[in-house]
């Protein structure tokens, strides 16, 4: 049998630890050489096997379409094919294998996928599946907890801010990072702030303004005028860092002071309220659609009783093609029919296997929280008591004010602790029930809502919509797209 040999890896510590590129190849000759296989092709290429666009691994599958004979898939593990049990790409393979169109070879599992293995080793293969994604899980978590430390810390590990630089934290510890002020840039970054909390500049004239006094990015190019906004409206420069989990006060020193850049945001603010012209139509697409080709957005225009939608063209790079807002519904309502298709008792069942498997995690969460805040209310106290001992002149001013600040830090700390725990939202499975209901009444709730209503359904449903030669391409936003995966998978229909 012919057989094509598949090697990837994903992070630097895999190669170094003996799973480089042109190890897992020798391998696989070897392998080869053992079971009497005949290589055809070999692949190898760095690419992630958790996310969901695997470009590299899509020409693999290109190349299966071309063949017409039978062919054995050599992989080193089962993690080397996916990290994620729900990529439709390993249930392909999976079904091709079961029909005898393709075998599946794990040479270091010791494992062949095929039309004849045995329920064991179909049993076996799931496991390995499901042992590779816990594995990306856990180190996901593991990251999640170093980063979560940093927050508390007080550290950043984002890209510096224009105004300040990296410089080696000491001799010893070169990778080590630490932020400190640009003298080149730091106080041109100071002037904007000031310029601007005047009110007196228009975008374009403090963004001349400040180009003419040297501002520029850390290449020594002109900012554009974009990234004037950005900073203007960035709070690191007053002390405080913005994460996806939210905001948290960094240590590293400030630019401006926090009532410099709040006169900015009053000016942005001023502004924003004056009067806009007022849209006599209201169109559910817009400003949703970016264009494939160029990025510029779809603009909405009425014909003949019917919304219509073409690219702005800002860039003069496309041409001007206008597609009927009727035919961008249609995948939509794809989508919104395959949710009214899900049977009840899937439903069913599906809630109730997760909250299974979610009881322990939330009995976790639930402790947790509860400790977080018996700790801050213990802090609480402590800070009432203080205030006792400084009106009973038991202690000093400066003593106070040094322990004081200390309880305080306590408090932001477990403040922000709380935050994470509040926002990561443990108890979704326990909600998984309204969820999937939900799903199942989307598209009546869609057609009996207003065309703003409708804008925010498809905001809040549609990830990276774009339009391409009339056709509208999207995905669905988490959990909407895990919901329909699971209700097609069969094992949740008792198969």
């Amino acid at each position: 049998m012919k057989a094509i040999i598949l090697a990837r890896v994903s992070t630097e510590e895999q190669k170094d630890a003996g799973n480089s590129l042109p190890a897992q190849i020798e391998r696989l000759k070897n392998y080869c050489q053992r079971k009497g296989l005949e290589i055809v092709e070999t692949f190898s290429f760095d690419e992630s096997a958790y996310k969901t666009k695997r470009d590299e691994f899509d020409k693999i599958l290109e190349y299966l379409k071309t063949n017409k004979e039978k062919i054995a898939l050599c992989f080193d593990k089962v993690d080397r094919l996916s990290r994620n049990v729900f990529d439709k790409r390993v249930s392909l393979l999976y079904e091709k294998a079961v029909a005898n169109e393709i075998e599946l070879h794990f040479a270091s599992d010791n494992q062949i996928i095929g039309s004849s293995m045995s329920a064991v080793e179909k049993f076996q293969f799931g496991m390995s599946l499901g042992l590779a994604k816990y594995y990306s899980d856990a180190i996901s978590d593991n990251v999640k907890r170093v980063f979560e430390q940093k927050r508390r810390d007080g550290s950043w590990t984002g890209k510096v801010r224009i105004g300040y630089k990296n410089v080696p934290l000491d001799e010893e510890h070169r990778l080590r990072k630490d932020i400190i002020i640009d003298l080149e840039r730091g106080h041109l970054i100071q002037a904007l702030f000031e310029l601007w909390a005047t009110g007196t500049y228009s975008t374009p004239a403090i963004w001349n303004k400040i180009t003419k006094m040297g501002l520029c990015n850390g290449k020594g190019k002109k900012l554009a005028r974009s990234n004037i906004i950005l900073i203007l409206k960035d709070p690191f420069y007053h002390g405080v860092a913005r994460s996806k989990y939210g905001l948290y006060e960094h240590h590293y020193p400030r630019l401006i002071t926090k009532a410099l850049f709040d006169r900015c945001q009053d000016v942005f603010a001023a502004r924003s309220r004056k009067k806009s012209k007022v849209t006599l139509n209201e169109y559910m697409f817009q400003g949703l659609l970016p264009c494939a080709t160029c990025g510029c957005l779809y603009s909405p225009e009425r014909h003949k009783g019917n919304n219509y939608y073409s690219c702005t063209n800002a860039k003069g790079t496309c041409k001007r093609t206008y597609v009927n807002e009727k035919d961008l519904l249609k995948p939509i309502y794809e989508v919104f029919e395959r949710f009214e298709s899900i049977p009840r008792d899937v439903q069913e069942r599906l809630v109730e296997e997760l909250r299974k498997l979610n009881e322990t995690e939330a009995r976790f969460y639930e402790k947790e929280f509860s400790r977080i805040q018996a700790e801050h209310q213990r802090v609480q106290g402590k800070i009432k008591k203080l205030m006792d001992l400084l009106i009973d002149e038991s202690i000093t001013k400066d003593d106070y004010d040094k322990k004081l600040e200390e309880l305080k830090d306590q408090q932001y700390r477990l403040g922000i602790e709380l935050e994470e725990h509040t926002k990561a939202d443990h108890q979704y499975y326990i909600h998984v029930a309204t969820v999937l209901n939900l799903c199942r009444r989307i598209k009546a709730i869609f057609e009996s809502s207003e065309p703003s209503e409708k804008r925010a359904i498809l905001n809040f449903i549609l990830q990276n919509p774009t339009v391409n030669a009339k056709k509208l391409t999207f995905t669905l936003r988490k959990p909407l797209d895990v919901v329909l995966e699971l209700a097609a998978c069969t094992t949740w229909r008792g198969h």
